[in-house]
């Protein structure tokens, strides 16, 4: 018996493992849990703190600190810092780099929902 996906083409905006466009190459730095959450954060709020972000995701310091290191080392954020008192804080906002990754990464998700939903 044949399966019914048998005769469907591969979707289009399926991730690209050799060659062809750098933009239709699905991001794996935005893909990870933590990572996608600071961003998706970010492009909702202008700027959030290192504590605001530690309380969003239940992480420890070292967790996020590793996350968004990664991400401030391929440009998609960017950290300021700064003094409350003798309190050292870090706030974090996306750089326009990070939302273009960002919505990269978003329509690919929604081109693999949409190749794999029932017509």
């Amino acid at each position: 018996m044949r399966s019914p996906e048998a005769g469907k083409p591969a979707p289009s905006a399926a991730p690209s493992r050799r060659g062809g466009n750098e933009e239709s190459k699905f991001d794996r730095l935005v893909y990870e849990r933590v990572r996608l959450g600071i961003m998706s954060a970010l492009a909702v709020n202008a700027q959030l703190t290192f504590n605001e972000l530690k309380a969003l995701f239940d992480v420890s310091d070292g967790n996020l600190s590793a996350h968004a290191r990664k991400l401030e080392e391929a440009g998609y954020i960017e950290c300021s810092k700064s003094f409350a008192g003798r309190r050292p804080k870090s706030e974090y906002r996306l750089t326009p780099l990070g939302r273009q990754a960002l919505y990269r990464y978003l329509e690919h998700i929604e081109a693999v929902i949409k190749a794999t939903r029932p017509s």
